[in-house]
């Protein structure tokens, strides 16, 4: 990219350092997060493609709304740093977000030499996974999970059946055992909702130097195993930052893509087969939702190495650039409305920090074996409320429920 590039003749000022706070639009609110694609078609009214925003109060950013613009930005890392250190040093530390975009020695948060050593070593390790033991670890866990709750006619099945299949699966493909796991896992949770920076810290890299080390000493088939050994000889605090990143990626992004897949197929008449009509398949819901309401709907963050005029605009240096992937993804310039196996869509990001390879069809047979496997056993389920009365979880970040409620015929429990 030319940066002096404009696109749209005179430039404007940036949606960052224009502008009093209030004219921001906050993306951390429970109004955005229950109306999100309300706030992104006003959005496209007032801006067009880079809109100003805050990522929490008294943090701002511009949010990119337009899909050209976003692929052009994730595709120029010569004008747009992944590394946030500049900003970082900026603002307070203590910012409750902070755990979810600071500055971390891994294939995220790096660029250059050290973005291709960690990314290196993080494709490798996880190019030895074996999607067929995915399927029979779902097919292992789903029965005594399911049993847990099939008898009592409802259940959350966010919190009672989606995150415990999701962190089993994940934990046996990193070998991680489940006393270490649950540490993780507390820290995970409050590192999406925002809580307390030093104490998330604290916890999850307690629990993934015992990791570590447990793997250093009792070598196994895992992928943490395949990153300790791997010859980019990583230390003790790179594997913890490759770690948070793993942990980060393979639970909250899974978990959401499939609740907001399950919800798609619980309320949409395509996917109920209502009116004797046969229904859509499980995979073709999970490629609408990646689509229209992917499970990150805003990150990949970037920051200008110098100032750069994109789209007529003037985006200041080591300033967050946010893409919004559920804006970009509804984009009307792109969105065709044909969402099977649409390769286009931007949920898992472009570019040279986009999600590895090798884990993209981790996440979506996930997906589809953690649905299908309930509706196996549990085929008349239901939703237990009404759409409108589900709440969805305030963050910049992701697309969340708080929970998903469902009903169904009490089931006796299958034999394991």
């Amino acid at each position: 990219m030319n940066p002096q590039d404009t696109n749209q003749g005179a430039i404007r000022n940036s949606p960052v350092s224009s502008g009093a706070p209030e004219h921001r639009i906050p993306l951390y609110d429970e109004a955005f997060a229950a109306d999100p694609h309300g706030a992104y078609r006003r959005m496209r009214d007032e801006y067009e493609s880079l809109v100003p925003v805050e990522l929490w109060p008294g943090v701002p950013a511009t949010l990119v709304i337009r899909f050209s613009t976003a692929v052009r930005i994730l595709n120029d890392p010569a004008n747009f740093s992944a590394d946030p250190r500049a900003w970082q040093a900026t603002v307070p530390r203590d910012i409750p977000i902070m755990p979810m975009i600071e500055y971390r020695p891994n294939a995220l948060r790096t660029t250059g030499k050290g973005h291709t050593r960690y990314r290196d070593a993080v494709n490798d390790a996880l190019a030895g996974m074996d999607l067929n033991v995915m399927r029979a670890s779902v097919e292992r866990s789903a029965i005594p999970i399911i049993n847990s709750f099939c008898t009592d006619g409802h259940a959350d099945v966010l919190h009672q059946y989606i995150f415990p299949m999701v962190f089993s699966v994940l934990c046996e493909f990193l070998g991680c055992p489940p006393e270490i796991g649950a540490e993780v896992a507390r820290a995970n949770a409050a590192m999406f909702d925002g809580v307390d920076t030093d104490k998330v810290n604290a916890i999850m890299t307690n629990a993934l130097l015992d990791l570590t080390a447990l793997k250093r000493s009792q070598p196994g088939d895992d992928i943490t195993t395949r990153l300790v050994q791997h010859p980019a000889r990583l230390t003790d605090d790179e594997m913890v930052h490759q770690l948070v990143l793993m942990f980060a990626a393979g639970v909250e992004p899974p978990m959401n893509l499939i609740a907001n897949t399950l919800l798609l197929m619980l309320t949409d008449p395509r996917f109920t087969g209502e009116g004797n009509a046969m229904p859509l398949s499980t995979k073709m819901a999970i490629d609408e939702r990646l689509a229209t309401d992917p499970p990150m709907a805003n990150y990949c963050i970037t920051y200008p190495r110098q100032s750069v005029p994109i789209d007529g605009v003037l985006l200041p240096a080591q300033q967050p650039v946010i893409i919004s992937m559920a804006a970009c993804n509804t984009d009307p310039t792109i969105n065709t409305g044909d969402f099977l196996g649409n390769g286009w869509n931007l949920a898992f990001s472009a570019g040279e920090h986009a999600c590895p390879a090798h884990a993209r069809p981790y996440g979506v047979l996930l997906a589809q074996d953690v649905i299908d496997q309930l509706f196996d056993v549990l085929p008349e389920l239901k939703l237990g409320v009404a759409q409108d009365d589900l709440v969805w979880r305030p963050g910049p970040f992701h697309r969340a429920l708080s929970a998903l409620p469902v009903v169904f015929p009490r089931t006796a429990p299958l034999s394991l």
